[in-house]
């Protein structure tokens, strides 16, 4: 049988390189990707096929979808991993940093999703899986942008799921909770950055104080966590549309789905005050 092709966007770090490594050792010829080659060496040492690209720029994304075909004439998983936390609130974030963070988190992912998908319908086969978050489903003050690109990640890919299942396409959506990764610090760091000496810098205070403690053993998860369980979508013969993964995520899931929105508000709130 023909091993297997992945490609995973976002590999430089945390959840992207750690699924790189897991697939290439599930037997998967594994081509990770990020803007920095660089912080890629481990990967590339390991065996996994390393290259820069950008996911805001479509040449970038397209030299790097031909270059796959090219060399394995096919693609059958795509893990769409790129993306980052942009903070603070929706009167102090300047709207281009707004539409950089949907161009990473939602056009990024979605681009890719149309360089790739022609490859799979023309084989009859193929996965895509979108790393999304437990934030595509709940709600953070002072996270509107980043939140609202999770719930596009969402939506998007319920709707790709059922037009791409007809080519045997099986579109899956990761879920993740809090990760022990820079993610986490970076997002924090930019929240009290962007809200200090204005009318939220307490509030933002609070909040970076919260995300901080993601970063606990007790609080988070590590990555190979969601990398374990996104091997197991690449791989599983019936993959489920979603997975929740992560210390607490599955609780917060269920939690927003059986609360009404006043008693949730209240939940968010006492963890952010």
């Amino acid at each position: 049988m023909t091993e297997r092709v992945a490609l995973v966007t976002g590999a430089s770090s945390g959840i992207g390189e750690e699924t790189a490594r897991l697939l290439h050792e599930a037997g998967f010829t594994t081509y990770a990707v990020a803007r920095r080659v660089d912080r890629m060496a481990a990967l590339e040492k390991a065996g996994v096929h390393t290259f820069a690209m950008d996911v805001t720029d479509d040449a970038s994304m397209v030299a790097g979808i031909n270059r796959i075909v090219v060399d394995q004439g096919r693609i059958d998983v795509l893990v769409n991993n790129a993306g980052y936390g942009s903070y603070g609130s929706v009167e102090d974030v300047p709207l281009d940093e707004a539409r950089r963070q949907f161009e990473v988190n939602v056009f990024g992912l979605a681009r890719m999703t149309q360089l790739v998908t022609p490859y799979m319908r023309q084989r009859g086969h193929g996965r895509i899986i979108n790393v999304s978050s437990i934030g595509g489903k709940f709600y953070e003050p002072l996270g509107a942008w980043y939140h609202a690109t999770k719930f596009a990640v969402e939506g998007f890919s319920d709707s790709l799921r059922l037009e791409l299942k007809p080519f045997g396409i099986h579109v899956v959506i990761i879920e993740p909770g809090p990760i022990i990764t820079e993610w986490n610090t970076l997002a924090r760091d930019g929240l009290v950055e962007t809200s200090r000496g204005g009318a939220y810098e307490e509030h933002a205070e609070r909040v970076g104080a919260t995300m901080a403690r993601g970063d606990s053993g007790w609080a988070g998860s590590s990555p190979d966590v969601v990398a374990r369980k996104i091997v197991k979508a690449a791989t599983t013969s019936h993959p489920k549309a979603r997975y929740p993964v992560g210390r607490g995520a599955g609780t917060i899931v269920t939690a927003r789905r059986l609360l009404p929105d006043r008693a949730f508000d209240a939940i968010v709130n006492s963890m952010y005050s």
